[in-house]
């Protein structure tokens, strides 16, 4: 199993959960912010889909930097910046760690995007945003690594975390972006972006053992 194709996995499947749920992530962003979080990811990654042959596939890192390139470029609204340094802190790890990238290399792409997120949109822990859901996902991702579970189980207990975290958003009170206008009827709705983050997590962990991904992985 390579980086490269590990990478082309989670990427198509981020890129294919986005376009398939635009309904669902614009409805439940309209509930207390603009309502456009499902319409920007899905024209931004219907774009990465439509390039996806000509992205540079040196390694994975290059692979990722290219993606969040596009992303930074063709996603509207707060979404583009937001993902787009999500992928080119992540890949920006990747490529200093070289071809091979362990699960410890994993961890640090994400401690990396989150902090690429924080400075780039000013948000921190329980101000109600992706952020709250994308930290105890990476946690368990760490303890599973830290193990010694193969992928299959780190993504189902990540994704198992996300989803509880994304639904333990509901009662915070929105600090950041448009929702924070609505004041204290941001509570009782999960956070938008927080719970497209568990989708895509839910995702990966339902096709990590897939003949897409497995095959994919022993052709690269």
């Amino acid at each position: 199993m390579t980086s490269l194709s590990d990478a082309e996995f989670i990427v198509r499947t981020i890129a294919q959960t986005a376009v398939d749920n635009e309904k669902y992530f614009g409805d439940l962003d309209s509930v207390v912010g603009d309502g456009d979080l499902g319409f920007s990811l899905a024209r931004g990654f219907e774009i990465v889909l439509k390039d996806w042959d000509s992205f540079d596939r040196t390694d994975a890192g290059t692979f990722l930097q290219k993606v969040g390139i596009t992303i930074t470029g063709r996603i509207g609204g707060t979404s583009g910046p937001i993902w787009g340094t999500a992928f080119l802190r992540s890949a920006s790890v990747a490529k200093a760690n070289g071809g091979e990238l362990g699960g410890d290399d994993v961890v640090a792409m994400l401690r990396s995007a989150m902090e690429g997120i924080m400075a780039r949109g000013g948000a921190s822990l329980g101000d109600k945003t992706l952020l709250d859901v994308l930290a105890p996902m990476t946690d368990a991702i760490e303890q599973g690594v830290a193990n010694g579970e193969g992928g299959a189980a780190v993504m189902a207990s990540a994704a198992a975390s996300a989803r509880a975290a994304a639904e333990a958003t509901a009662p915070m009170i929105a600090k950041r972006g448009r929702a924070a206008y609505t004041g204290e009827r941001s509570i009782g709705s999960p956070d938008a972006g927080g719970v497209a983050v568990a989708v895509i997590a839910e995702a990966l962990a339902a096709n990590w053992d897939s003949p897409e991904h497995t095959q994919q992985s022993t052709t690269n």
